[in-house]
């Protein structure tokens, strides 16, 4: 029977309006919106991925061979498990222009004429592919992509060098039909024949290439099945399988990751904005005092009570969740074309409901965890509060129920947010924080107060008397400094963060590499052009320093007989084929931190020398052997020392190093580091390209530009990330400056009264206000530069450094909303005669 009499007089109550709930159902569907936004724009990118991955991989699937092509009887298994076969080639090389020496870094991509098997290769001006590769005036034609036509200067029916080869620019190559998944590359595109290439001398022995064999399958084929035979037709190739299940899945991993941590983000968001749901529950419900306390006069049970404002409160719910699902539905539809243009794959967007149920549950458990505390205060009103004017409830704790039915709902929320992110630890991890957060914001909050009551005390503040009030308000019961500090601090300690992680990212790109980088990194140097090389690079006067060292590339298949991924799992080593390097003394400037290097007269058995950090994150130890496949051929070592690898100078770094004799006869090529002045940067360019047209030389400063562009894209989701939060803070504070409003409205009563101007309460007000964003600016100052070393140390594994100019505009931007958002609410108050509000009081 409560029931149905609580749910009779909350909806009799909710017929006067809403009023009161403006914040609450403001932060909750901002919070739900921005989670909901994110994740639709993740399954858009899922469901586009699995639509096109046929046209992303170019094929059904792909085999991919290193440093050499299928030989005849590979090429035969592929032709007859496939409807249709098609092959490329795929490599880094410069291109050059005659007529004005002028030279970039391209990447190559030959091609039969089943290319592309799935999907269109789309040119400007207009034309089949095959038709621009026959050229003109005798030469073999070619596409390039507009950046690289557009930094050569050339324009349709221009000549172009390509190593020793000629060809004619026909036209832009304005989409790739397969270049997806094709992940970080540094050159653009240039698409050729791949019978072309012959003579132009770029595919030598050792030569860093890649083949790739696209298939079309048939529709019952078992890829499963498949890719079990691929590993014993092409037993001890080391050859890579890929299809339609994971086209692009370097890419999808990292958009799924980055959606993941703006989700956390997002939860930052709404646990900030449970902070104004929160506070707006207790401002109504002290409004509802004397309901309250006539209800219990007239014989209502505290559980009727607590249900009524439970039932308001759920509708509400369903109203904010209501609004910010289809808000969070609308954003990715409407901002869809900005989208797309930055999203390296294709997405489906639409209404997709798994992202929508996902927010809602992160809504419906935030809103539960941050009212059911105000709505036990329901039970602590007594009904003498009727009668005894300003005889507020008790502010304690409430019964031992509500106590852990809270901490069921924050474990909930949390494992949920754990379970569905896919970033379990760093989803723990960000809770803990938060929590943490909160609980110093609160110690920052008291000790506000405390601290605000003593210097109101104090002799320095006497004669002052706007400074003096408001010290004394915001020291003195019903103080704002809880719901500011905590509102405001969290939002600014995410953006503090963010803020922090992004300096120092750009820091160590701009500042700290370009120290100790080289200005190129030059590959597939031919041994008989070695000698020669070094003479002109050494002997170059703007050139300071040179490396060389010898270049093959392997997949580990086995680590002690047992298969890589079993033993290492997803880590990053076996992942793909990894440079490796011989060497008979141990390099210059390394450092064997365990076992010990191999004489160099060693000719025994195989040993290799392994990176120390990576070792020990894939559990190897000495003794250990590992399987290096090179060229078809397997090279089974004993691991007997491990070494200090800086992957961070961009210089040469190399995980496995073997004993000269483990590889010998294995077609190789060198590659080398060149310190130069940078001002020498381009004439060496031209001087050594155009000496060896086979060598390709990379500007190290070309690609930390390229790592910086991509960062930047990463730091601006995340800002924008932060961005809501602060929003959903300084929504906090209006909620919080308007339920004060009615006691600042009796408090400049009493001042006016007392003689007060109006000039010292408007100053009374914004002091106070500029204390709370002062304290909300310092601890985020402090909880932002903390993560943001955590995150810089242990996840970019780079070195901290405080950037104090983004530490001083959080600081400014904290006194700057607080006082905005309380003088908004300070006029109405001023404005207010004092005898209308002191005659309301008898």
């Amino acid at each position: 029977m409560s029931v149905r009499i609580a749910a009779r007089i909350a909806r009799r109550e909710l017929r006067g309006g809403i009023r009161g709930f403006r914040v609450f159902l403001a932060c909750l569907a901002l919070g739900v919106a921005a989670i909901a936004a994110v994740g639709s724009v993740r399954t858009s990118v899922e469901q586009g991925l699995s639509r096109d991955a046929a046209i992303i991989l170019g094929g059904d699937a792909e085999i991919q061979l290193t440093y050499r092509f299928a030989t005849d009887d590979e090429r035969a298994w592929m032709e007859s498990i496939s409807t249709q076969l098609s092959e490329t080639v795929d490599f880094r090389s410069m291109a050059v222009v005659p007529a004005t020496d002028d030279r970039s870094l391209t990447q190559i991509r030959g091609v039969d004429g089943a290319y592309p098997i799935y999907g269109e290769a789309v040119l400007d001006p207009a034309m089949p592919l095959e038709t621009a590769f026959d050229g003109q005036d005798g030469l073999p034609g070619a596409v390039m992509d507009p950046v690289l036509i557009a930094r050569l200067g050339l324009e349709p029916g221009d000549t172009f060098r390509l190593g020793s080869g000629d060809f004619v620019l026909m036209a832009a190559l304005t989409r790739e039909p397969d270049t997806s998944g094709g992940g970080f590359t540094l050159g653009p595109r240039t698409l050729v024949r791949l019978s072309d290439l012959d003579g132009t001398g770029l595919i030598q022995p050792g030569t860093l290439y890649e083949t790739e064999y696209r298939l079309a399958l048939p529709p019952d084929a078992d890829l499963d099945a498949l890719r079990a035979q691929a590993g014993d037709a092409l037993d001890g190739a080391g050859h890579r399988w890929s299809d339609t299940r994971n086209a692009a899945q370097g890419t999808a991993v990292f958009i799924d990751r980055l959606a993941s941590f703006l989700v956390l983000v997002g939860l930052a968001g709404l646990a900030v904005g449970g902070v104004g749901v929160a506070a707006a529950v207790r401002a109504y419900l002290d409004r509802k005092t004397s309901v309250i306390a006539t209800l219990k006069t007239l014989g209502a049970e505290t559980r009727t009570i607590f249900l009524v404002y439970a039932f308001q409160v759920a509708a509400l719910t369903a109203v904010g969740l209501v609004a910010g699902l289809v808000l969070g539905a609308a954003l990715p539809l409407v901002f869809q074309p900005l989208i797309a243009a930055q999203l390296p794959v294709p997405a489906v967007f639409g209404i997709h409901p798994e992202p929508l149920l996902e927010a809602a549950l992160y809504g419906i458990l935030a809103a539960a965890l941050f009212t059911l505390w105000p709505l036990a205060r329901t039970e602590q009103v007594r009904a003498a509060t009727l009668y005894r004017d300003g005889a507020q409830g008790g502010a304690g704790w409430p019964r031992w129920p509500y106590v852990v039915a809270t901490g069921v709902i924050l474990l909930v929320l949390v494992l949920s947010a754990a379970a569905l992110s896919g970033l379990a630890t760093l989803t723990l991890w960000s809770a803990a924080g938060i929590f943490v957060a909160f609980l110093v914001l609160l110690g920052v909050a008291g000790l506000t107060r405390r601290a605000a009551r003593a210097a109101g005390r104090s002799k320095a503040v006497r004669g002052r008397s706007s400074l003096r009030m408001a010290l004394g308000a915001a020291g003195g019961p019903g103080s704002e400094a809880g719901s500011v500090v905590l509102s405001l601090g969290l939002g600014l300690t995410v953006l503090a963060a963010v803020g922090q992680i992004d300096s120092n990212l750009r820091g160590a790109i701009a500042r700290d590499l370009p120290e100790v980088a080289p200005s190129y990194f030059v590959v597939d140097i031919q041994t008989d052009q070695l000698n020669d090389f070094l003479e002109a690079a050494e002997t170059d006067p703007d050139v300071s320093r040179v490396e060389t060292a010898p270049m093959l590339r392997g997949v580990i298949t086995e680590i002690n007989d047992r298969p890589a991924e079993e033993v290492a799992g997803d880590h990053w080593v076996v992942r793909g084929d990894r440079g490796i390097t011989y060497s008979a003394a141990l390099p210059t400037g390394a450092e064997v931190t365990a076992g010990e290097w191999w004489p160099e007269d060693y000719d025994g058995p195989p040993q290799v020398s392994f990176a120390a950090e990576e070792a020990a994150e894939m559990g190897l130890q000495l003794g250990d052997t590992i399987t290096v496949n090179v060229l078809g051929r397997d090279v089974t070592a004993t691991i007997t020392s491990f070494r200090e690898v800086d992957f961070s100078n961009a210089g040469m770094g190399f995980v496995l190093s073997m004993n000269p004799d483990a590889l010998r006869g294995a077609p190789h090529s060198h590659i080398a580091t060149i310190y130069a002045a940078q001002d020498a940067e381009a004439r060496l360019l031209r001087d050594i390209g155009g000496t060896w047209p086979n060598i390709t030389m990379i500007s190290v400063r070309t690609a930390i530009a390229r790592a910086a562009e991509i960062l930047a894209g990463v730091a601006a989701a995340t800002t924008y990330g932060a961005m809501a939060t602060l929003l959903t803070g300084f929504i906090v504070l209006i909620g919080a400056a308007a339920a004060g409003e009615r006691a600042r409205t009796y408090e400049a009563a009493i001042l006016k009264t007392l003689g007060a101007t109006r000039g010292m309460i408007l100053a009374n007000f914004a002091w106070r206000s500029a204390v709370f964003g002062l304290a909300a600016g310092l601890v985020a100052i402090v909880t932002g530069g903390l993560a943001g070393w955590a995150v810089t140390r242990f996840v970019m594994e780079t070195d901290f450094v405080f950037e104090p100019v983004s530490a001083v505009l959080i600081v400014v931007g904290g006194v700057l909303i607080t006082l905005l958002a309380g003088l908004a609410f300070a006029w109405r108050p001023l404005a207010t005669r004092p005898a209308r509000v002191l005659r309301a009081r008898e």
